[in-house]
């Protein structure tokens, strides 16, 4: 029974759901179940709300399932009793296409009639006072999986972000220039499912300059008019998973109005929304040289960015907060401005974790086209290319995926 599938209580979710198996097998049935927020991924079973908790179950469920070659069906009893009706939906798409995707064989019982359009059986069996009533429908697996119904796309304000802001785990970093806002709500009530930011790029990237064969090499100009960034991609918790995010990016690229698009996405090693939308994987962007520098320094002044003392010891070491300070003001210079006074205005405690992202940040970098000559311009160029960037900007436009 996938509800009665056995959690650790002592390890995170990450090293729970596939134990096994390597990291990225984790993360992938992971976000497919529904879990894309790494912010969950380091929480213990029990901290999860029931929802999460049930996705958990599942991705575990099925990453035992891979391992064996005659597997028997999972059973789900009660499926969706705890759960609001717009969750239970949700999970409900993911079920079917995980079903699909991994040609698992699944038994769920369930007395909600509304989730079975979402679910798609093969076969339905219905009980009552009478025989029970088989109705079949043998093509129902080869189909695509369901989508949330009634779904339109409109332009958003900024506000509209910030009402999502604290549902991505980077809540805290300044999203520099936006130029634009689009939301996804659901009808009736225009309920907000997501919402996806675009703004001004960073003046210098070499993955860009390599890939549009320096077109934008000092020419400002020409990349404020045809250029923007994807800076944040956030979609609610309870419908993540069910191809919303890609279906959003796709159908606002070609709005924004301008020839290019490009976006650093940290979770783009894992998560494949930016390439379902149609753009372009380039390559990883590696660390700034002085960002390499910095690191080099923590260490050797005893501070580790990934141990687990290193935020107090950025709140009572002065040369290890002098290093960090440091760090993320010539982050902020490069990116969005007023790097002086926002680093003043944080903690040490604030300013230790917001190195620890740029420390382990290593986005994946996107582009797309809006005509068939940009396409051409960034197929010749980006075979020139070795898909790594030695020397790179990390901006603020990381649209890691939430």
């Amino acid at each position: 029974l996938v509800a009665q599938v056995p959690f650790p209580l002592d390890t995170t979710v990450l090293d729970s759901v596939a134990p096994t198996q390597s990291v990225y097998d984790a993360l992938a049935v992971l976000t497919a179940c529904g879990l894309g927020e790494p912010m969950l991924w380091i929480r213990r079973f029990h901290q999860l709300s029931d929802g999460e908790q049930f996705r958990a179950r599942l991705a575990r469920a099925i990453s035992q399932q891979r391992r064996l070659q005659h597997a028997a069906p999972l059973l789900c009893d009660e499926f969706g009793v705890v759960l609001h009706r717009r969750l239970a939906r949700a999970i409900s798409i993911n079920l079917r296409r995980l079903v699909t995707r991994e040609q698992l064989t699944l038994v769920v019982a369930t007395s909600h009639d509304d989730l079975e359009d979402d679910l798609g059986p093969d076969t339905v069996v219905r009980l009552d006072d009478q025989e029970p009533i088989v109705p079949r429908y043998p093509d129902r697996g080869s189909l695509r999986a369901a989508a949330p119904r009634g779904i339109r796309i409109e332009r958003g304000r900024l506000r509209d972000y910030e009402r999502f802001a604290g549902m991505h785990y980077r809540q805290r970093d300044q999203i520099g220039f936006v130029d634009q806002v689009f939301v996804m709500k659901q009808a009736p009530g225009g309920q907000l499912l997501g919402v996806v930011v675009y703004g001004m790029p960073v003046i210098e990237l070499r993955l860009r300059n390599r890939v549009t064969g320096g077109r934008f090499v000092r020419n400002l100009r020409r990349l404020n008019r045809e250029l923007r960034v994807l800076k944040r991609l956030v979609i609610h918790p309870d419908v993540r998973g069910c191809g919303l995010g890609h279906r959003l990016v796709r159908r606002t690229l070609p709005r924004v109005g301008t020839r290019f698009v490009e976006c650093l996405a940290s979770m783009g090693a894992v998560h494949p929304v930016f390439d379902k939308a149609g753009m372009r994987r380039i390559g990883t962007v590696d660390p700034p040289v002085a960002q390499a520098r910095t690191l080099r320094q923590l260490l050797e002044l005893g501070a580790d960015p990934l141990a687990a003392d290193f935020v107090s010891q950025a709140c009572r070491r002065p040369a290890v907060r002098r290093q960090v300070a440091e760090a993320v003001f010539n982050w902020y210079r490069r990116t969005t401005g007023g790097g002086e006074t926002r680093v003043q205005r944080q903690s040490p405690a604030l300013l230790a974790n917001t190195y620890r992202q740029l420390a382990g940040s290593q986005p994946v970098y996107f582009i797309w086209a809006a005509d068939r000559g940009g396409w051409e311009l960034i197929d010749r160029h980006h075979k020139d290319t070795d898909g790594r960037e030695d020397v790179a900007t990390i901006a603020s436009s990381d649209a890691s995926v939430a």
